[in-house]
């Protein structure tokens, strides 16, 4: 048998011999820095492999943005973000988070001059806007491809095939508490107030009614339907924005505040008088 044999005793010799090696801290140690090494070793492997195999999945890490949404992005990045962060997240005391408003929110704050926000005040109030109509849309593109939300239909012209009447009754029964009957705006609690319509457009209005800016209240296409949006604009576009009074003096539009003193003031008095002079006369 070998271990009988001398080289059955230098075998025996050699492996005892590893095992102390193995035993003593320096040869703990590099067992471990073996085991390190190849264990690295196996992650640049894997890694590498990934990196080769798998390029799309790197690639779908980087959102693709449109052409409009690209442009808008630029002007975002220049002019928005100090309030509203670099991911539209928003910044806490300066603006909200731009996450899922859509574009027709961001076209109706840009367009009427509303943002960019000189100063936090009770209401944001109109003013002339920094963008064009077009930036304005490229803006909301970008917002859109963020987070989705509400969209305004395409084109200027949203109430040419509105019903006049219809939408008078609608307005009368939705709007005119806080625009007032006339459409020149009303006093709300805390400072704020109801704007007046008749600077508005077709996609501003619209937009109104589906973002509902403010204390103005969301008008889905639950609440009014698509074409019911049109028939309100078409009435705030073809009676009160261009002054038509079919049923005489407007006394200011204030609606029947001003009817009434003027009916009292007026017709009143009239009588007054007139009771007088018929009472004189007989």
């Amino acid at each position: 048998m070998t271990s009988d044999t001398p080289g059955g005793d230098r075998s025996r010799g050699l492996l005892s011999r590893l095992r102390r090696a193995r035993s003593t801290p320096r040869g703990k140690a590099r067992r471990r820095l073996g085991a390190t090494v190849r264990l690295l070793a196996a992650l640049i492997l894997a890694g590498g492999a990934y990196t080769v195999f798998a390029p799309g999945l790197q690639a779908q890490d980087t959102p693709q943005l449109s052409g409009g949404a690209q442009e808008g992005k630029a002007l975002f990045d220049t002019s928005c973000v100090s309030c509203h962060g670099r991911n539209a997240q928003g910044i806490e005391g300066r603006g909200p988070s731009l996450i899922g408003v859509g574009a027709a929110s961001v076209e109706f704050q840009v367009t009427t001059g509303r943002m960019p926000l000189a100063r936090q005040e009770a209401q944001a109030e109109r003013k002339p806007p920094v963008f064009n109509d077009d930036q304005a849309r490229q803006l909301g593109e970008y917002v859109q491809e963020l987070g989705g939300g509400p969209q305004v239909p395409a084109g200027d012209d949203l109430h040419s095939q509105g019903d006049v009447a219809e939408g008078g009754r609608l307005f009368r029964i939705n709007c005119s508490s806080c625009h007032a009957f006339g459409g020149g705006g009303g006093a709300l609690s805390s400072g704020k107030f109801a704007p007046n319509l008749r600077p508005a457009s077709d996609r501003q209005i619209y937009a109104a009614m589906l973002t509902g800016p403010q204390n103005m209240p969301v008008f889905g296409d639950n609440q009014l339907r698509p074409d019911q949006k049109a028939d309100i604009i078409a009435y705030v576009q073809e009676t009160l924005a261009k002054d038509k009074d079919p049923g005489g003096l407007n006394l200011g539009r204030y609606g029947p505040s001003t009817e009434g003193l003027a009916v009292f003031l007026i017709g009143i008095v009239a009588l007054v008088f007139a009771s007088l002079w018929i009472a004189g006369k007989s």
